[in-house]
């Protein structure tokens, strides 16, 4: 067994407490988790009217702030419309906080070559997801406003259909497709741990790679609000992401017989010395 094994071993050996411990440590990392879920909840809802201004900033930028007005129906519509956004909000900004809690109560049995290996993923998954949140923001709502603005009619002796969206079901469109497109934008992340485990390889998505086309446009379907704009949105991208997975795949690949053919020469020259 090699120095670095034994330094693991050791290492996990020290890590090791009994049940009780693992319980104890287990709700100081929950509570930690719940109350910065709760602080921000608390905070994004007195912030939840500028919140909700930068969410409604697609649609303005399309129809103009002069021909943009939202409307609720329902006495504590747009009550509930803030709890939304606070919670919404809470899920954002107490995710770093969150995730770090998960890690650290997971790192003390991990090895210390697989917590350097797990941390640019941990650090990926926000990444990737605010980039989803981005296409949203600033591609597919826009698109999806453009078009329903384009389907009112008045004047010339017809009867005026005009879009009044009421505020709850703009914020639901929305929250839902940020939430389908950041999880779906987790592919690569989740394909490239997969790969270096060993599970998927680049060889092996390329094969999968025309029934993954038919998947993402089910998936779309399936995530998003059934209109073609948005389904079209999410399938294109993820087919792209599926390209980048293969790339990223092929790359961690190429690393791993690298680091096995240096380890293996290393070990020819050994007795030599």
């Amino acid at each position: 067994m090699s120095s670095r094994s034994e330094d693991d071993e050791k290492e996990i050996e020290a890590s090791k407490a009994p049940l009780m411990d693992h319980l104890i440590e287990l709700r100081s990392r929950l509570i930690k988790a719940v109350l910065a879920f709760f602080i921000a909840a608390v905070a994004c809802f007195f912030f939840a009217k500028p919140i909700y201004n930068v969410l409604v900033w697609p649609y303005v930028w399309i129809a103009g702030i002069e021909n943009t007005k939202f409307i609720y129906t329902a006495l504590l519509e747009y009550f509930i419309t803030q709890l939304k956004i606070a919670l919404f909000g809470a899920a954002f900004f107490a995710f770093p906080i969150i995730a770090t809690q998960i890690y650290m109560f997971v790192a003390p049995g991990l090895y210390r070559h697989e917590r350097h290996a797990f941390v640019p993923y941990l650090v990926a998954t926000p990444i990737f997801f605010l980039l989803g949140a981005m296409v949203v923001y600033f591609l597919v709502m826009p698109m999806l406003v453009r078009f329903s603005l384009g389907m009112q009619q008045g004047g010339d002796g017809v009867a005026e259909i005009q879009l009044l969206p009421k505020v709850g079901e703009y914020l639901s469109l929305m929250m839902s497709l940020i939430l389908a497109f950041g999880v779906a934008f987790q592919l690569p992340v989740i394909l490239t741990l997969l790969g270096k485990i060993g599970i998927v390889t680049s060889d092996m998505l390329k094969t999968k790679r025309r029934y993954f086309i038919v998947g993402a446009f089910v998936l779309a379907a399936v995530l998003t609000p059934p209109d073609v704009i948005s389904q079209f949105s999410l399938a294109v991208p993820l087919m792209l992401l599926y390209e980048l997975s293969i790339w990223s795949v092929k790359l961690v690949e190429d690393k791993s017989k690298t680091q096995a053919a240096a380890g293996e020469a290393k070990a020819e020259g050994s007795p030599a010395e």
